[in-house]
């Protein structure tokens, strides 16, 4: 013990002697010589309360903080679609005290439908863990005479310029996938943003609009009830909630962007030691084993992923050039 005391001293002070001879970032003495969590944290989450995003980050601030002896704060940071929480993540101090929960679109799909962000995610941002897939639900209006894709497609290309489509939020799959479906068909479709989920939901339900791309969470009663159809689920997996609705690669369309399905991730700042963001990880792994964190991930309709680091940045890494085609092909822009 006495000796492992004497050689933590001898990293400390041969870390801060480096520093002062500007060869390590002051981060390096704090993950040596202070304990991490040394003072509450936060957990920034750039979305509405309530939502699955939200719920989640709650789920593991809970499990954090009793693991970690500390409080965990979960901020609501809105703006900008996500963008404000993310970028004040990026910018925050990296000593592993400031986190963010985000989905995929700020955290990777951005950087290709804007020119300018005030922060790149690939530089600013440290890579924790997927914590869930998201596929979404292809949801129709029921006064749409389709039943699956096939019949889909071939009613969107017989009624060019006539439909309009729903997301939750420019920039996101919903958004993409439905303007990559207006383009495959040429139906010129319109495009109606919304800043949430919910309100989109009771819009397609009130016909202002043919279809759009949803979760299980909001969209499921709704098609038990009759008053929305659910013909097909985008990725590569069945939903559990909902294991009757076929994806579409399984009915025959396998375009890269129909293969796509956005996740929910938690990132911190660049520049977090590795093993502190390691450690965060084991605990996380492990509050997601917990049956109260099973039981979240299923009733937001989305798959536990918890992918670790490295797994993390090697999907990042596959997923990037789709997400960058897909943006490409609909031409889409959001400045």
């Amino acid at each position: 013990m006495k000796k492992e005391m004497q050689r933590r001293d001898l990293l400390v002070r041969g870390a801060a002697t480096l520093v002062g001879a500007g060869w390590l970032p002051h981060t390096a003495v704090q993950a040596a010589g202070e304990p991490w969590p040394s003072k509450p944290i936060r957990i920034v989450v750039p979305y509405n309360a309530g939502g699955a995003t939200d719920i989640l980050a709650r789920t593991f601030a809970e499990g954090l903080a009793k693991r970690l002896g500390q409080p965990v704060i979960v901020d609501n940071r809105l703006g900008g679609s996500g963008i404000v929480g993310t970028n004040y993540v990026a910018k925050a101090e990296p000593d592993g005290h400031t986190l963010l929960v985000s989905f995929s679109s700020s955290m990777l799909a951005y950087q290709f439908l804007y020119t300018k962000l005030p922060y790149n995610p690939q530089k600013d941002i440290a890579l924790v863990t997927q914590i869930s897939a998201a596929p979404l639900l292809l949801a129709l209006h029921p006064s749409v005479p389709a039943s699956n894709m096939k019949e889909f497609l071939a009613y969107a290309k017989a009624n060019k310029g006539k439909l309009s489509y729903g997301s939750y939020g420019v920039g996101s799959y919903a958004h993409l996938a439905g303007a990559y479906i207006s383009k495959v068909t040429g139906a010129e479709m319109t495009h109606v943003a919304y800043k949430g989920e919910s309100q989109m939901v009771q819009e397609l339900i009130g016909g202002q609009f043919q279809f759009g791309f949803a979760s299980a969470q909001n969209v499921k009663p709704f098609v038990d009830a009759g008053r929305i159809k659910a013909i097909a689920v985008s990725g590569r997996q069945h939903m559990e909630v909902m294991p009757h609705v076929p994806t579409i690669h399984e009915q025959g369309f396998h375009d890269d962007a129909y293969s796509l399905v956005g996740w929910i991730a938690m990132g911190a700042p660049a520049g977090v030691p590795p093993e502190i963001i390691e450690r965060l990880y084991a605990h996380l792994a492990e509050i997601a084993k917990e049956p109260k964190t099973q039981e979240r991930i299923m009733g937001t309709g989305f798959t536990a992923m918890m992918t670790s680091p490295k797994q993390f940045r090697d999907n990042y890494q596959r997923e990037m050039p789709v997400w960058k085609a897909l943006a490409e092909d609909t031409g889409a822009r959001l400045d």
